[in-house]
């Protein structure tokens, strides 16, 4: 037995000991002990096979992810991770020592250096930091989908749309242009033009669509579909050095999981499909944490599911790097926890039969340890503490190591209102994307075709109403009348008047005219 001590922190560093960059994660935990010879590092090069971190509510798992982030600013590599709670923001300020800080620090055999990284605050509501924004074309059928909950018919029709829209060059930047497209396309003037070619889409079908993207809007959440969309060159700053920390904060929408889940797919996807191939890197161009990773899996459809899937597998030869976070490993899909080549994962609670088979498949993920039960120490790690194993710098899993973790060394909690604002005040990306662009899209051309196919109509009913009696170049008693001094004035009305009533407006400012926007 006295030899155990010894071979386990040979062990360690034999699986732990990379020969470049890494994150140091803190040291091995043996029969209660912090061992501190016994570090525990990811090498930086390997954080692109991406990772999850699991635990129990109170584990820990939020300060796990904030030292993460906070050596990888360190290293130079831009993060992005989604502030549930709206807590995450004191990573800008240098962290203050207490009690159980030292304590710990001092059990992994480290100083502790209080210090602040530089963030960004987004919002999707606009509130909260810069608006994140992306065009529903950007989102595409399958996700937007998601997001309104459509069933797999409703999918299907959202999908004939997108394709019309995309052949007859009809730009989807916003809701109104895509409800514009649904009545147009269900009980407007493109009825059967759709019906040749793509088949009928139902009233009962429109109904729902329209019906589903006014409930989004409703919640105050259409702002975040539109221009100025999103610039992912914006999640690859550094400051003095360090990488940028971009937070999006959705407090403010916390009941609203498959909105937001949904559109941080939509970023890996559109940072899938424009970053050139990368190879191996000796550190990540961007590391992109995905807490509360379990709405995202939840209720999908194949489609969808298959699209995660295909990113998560291929976004890592583009130097990105995934990490999920949530309750329990079970909650990922297993064709995805395949590829999370790196775990940390905190105390699994075990109250009912649900978490004791969630306990069981966990427990068969793992390799056998000579120094662990990994049933019992998965039940009894500590807060702060986690049973960590990661692919060394050969792609070969580490030795299964609990792990006290190191200290956060940033401040553990939000920053206050004023820092906060201060923050989003000095920020150049708050001013960019407060400005909103219009540009001609499916509502415009739409509105316009309807118009001009209205005043062919309306030209086509001149001649049938003309006086067969009147000379050419005479003036009927109705022209004479409206040409009166005293009463073209009142002519000019009338005329804006019918037209009005006939063609509406053509302006944009119209475009949020109710349901159908006709």
């Amino acid at each position: 037995m006295s030899d155990q001590p010894t071979n386990f922190i040979s062990k360690v560093k034999a699986s732990y000991q990379p020969s470049g960059s890494f994150i140091y994660l803190g040291a091995g935990l043996l029969e209660g002990h912090v061992l501190g010879e016994a570090e525990v590092n990811l090498p930086l090069r390997m954080m692109n096979r991406h990772g999850l971190v699991a635990g129990a509510t109170g584990t820990g798992k939020t300060r796990t992810l904030q030292l993460l982030a906070e050596q990888l600013s360190d290293a130079g590599v831009p993060v992005f991770m989604l502030d549930v709670k709206g807590d995450l923001s004191g990573l800008n300020q240098a962290g203050v020592a207490n009690t159980k800080i030292e304590e710990r620090m001092a059990g992994l055999g480290k100083g502790f250096e209080a210090t602040g990284f530089p963030i960004e605050v987004y919002s999707l509501s606009g509130k909260l930091g810069a608006q994140m924004r992306a065009t529903v074309l950007e989102f595409g059928p399958t996700l937007l989908a998601k997001v309104l909950d459509l069933n797999e018919t409703q999918t299907g029709v959202l999908a004939v749309i997108f394709k019309y829209a995309d052949d007859h060059k009809l730009p989807i930047i916003d809701f109104n242009d895509l409800k514009k497209l649904v009545s147009y396309l269900s009980e407007g003037a493109g009825v059967e033009e759709i019906k040749a070619d793509y088949g009928k889409i139902s009233t009962s079908t429109s109904g729902t669509l329209l019906r589903k993207i006014v409930t989004v809007e409703q919640q105050g959440l259409g702002s975040m579909f539109g221009e100025r969309s999103f610039d992912i060159e914006d999640l690859f700053e550094r400051t003095d050095g360090k990488g940028v920390i971009s937070l999006l904060n959705i407090s403010d929408v916390q009941n609203q999981p498959v909105l937001y889940s949904t559109f941080l797919l939509s970023l890996l996807a559109e940072l899938f499909s424009e970053l050139p191939e990368a190879g191996d890197l000796d550190k990540p161009k961007l590391v992109f944490f995905f807490d509360e990773a379990h709405l995202l899996f939840k209720n999908s459809s194949k489609a969808f599911m298959d699209q995660i899937e295909m990113i998560i597998r291929l976004i890592r030869s583009k130097g990105v790097g995934v990490f999920f976070c949530t309750q329990s490993p079970t909650d990922v899909p297993a064709s995805i926890l395949s590829q999370l080549g790196n775990r940390v994962q905190h105390a699994i609670r075990v109250f009912t039969p649900n978490d004791a088979d969630a306990l069981k498949k966990t427990v068969n993920t793992y390799p056998r340890s000579d120094f662990y039960e990994i049933d019992k120490i998965l039940t009894s790690l500590g807060t702060g503490q986690a049973l960590v194993t990661v692919l060394n710098e050969k792609g070969i899993p580490t030795e299964v190591v609990a792990t006290m973790l190191t200290s956060p060394r940033s401040v553990m909690g939000p920053l206050n209102n004023a820092d906060y604002q201060k923050v989003m005040e000095d920020s150049t990306l708050t001013a960019k994307y407060a400005e909103t662009i219009d540009p001609e899209s499916a509502y415009e051309l739409l509105t316009k075709r309807i118009n001009d196919k209205l005043m062919v109509e309306e030209e086509a009913v001149k001649p049938a109403a003309t006086g067969t009696g009147q000379k050419k170049g005479e003036k009927s008693v109705v022209e004479q009348v409206m040409g009166a001094t005293i009463t073209r004035q009142i002519g000019k009305e009338i005329v804006r008047g019918l037209f009005g009533m006939l063609i509406g407006k053509k302006t944009r400012s119209t475009k949020n005219k109710g349901f159908f926007g006709f």
